[in-house]
């Protein structure tokens, strides 16, 4: 009973920026993580960045010094800058949510709809 809705994608030129935004509704709990993933054509799903309750982040190295993830508590949304962006870097990216539904017991993975990011060269 929660629903992640991304936003933000686009096509951008190698070396533009983007901003990612995915806020989460329904009847949330409490939201462990949020993070982002993404998914290039025949690759595997792949964790772009995360953003835990106490405001701690992880990267992929990939990414690491290009993309910031941010997060707004009071709204659920979760963001991701993405800055010096490649051609390596389309993708569908795909927000993801470590939260616990009202009357749930267990936190849950949570996915949103996908958002197209498009980087050409």
């Amino acid at each position: 009973q929660v629903q992640l809705v991304e936003s933000g994608g686009g096509l951008v030129q190698a070396g533009g920026s983007l901003r990612l935004s995915c806020a989460a509704s329904g009847s949330i709990f409490s939201i462990n993580a949020m993070g982002w993933y993404r998914q290039a054509p025949g690759k595997q799903r792949e964790l772009v960045a995360a953003i835990t309750g106490g405001g701690s982040t992880n990267y992929a190295d990939s990414v690491k010094g290009r993309f910031t993830i941010s997060r707004d508590g009071a709204k659920n949304t979760v963001y991701l800058q993405m800055d010096s962006l490649k051609p390596e870097d389309t993708a569908v990216y795909y927000c993801n949510a470590v939260a616990r539904a009202t009357f749930n017991l267990r936190p849950y993975n949570y996915w949103g709809q996908g958002t197209q990011v498009t980087v050409s060269s």
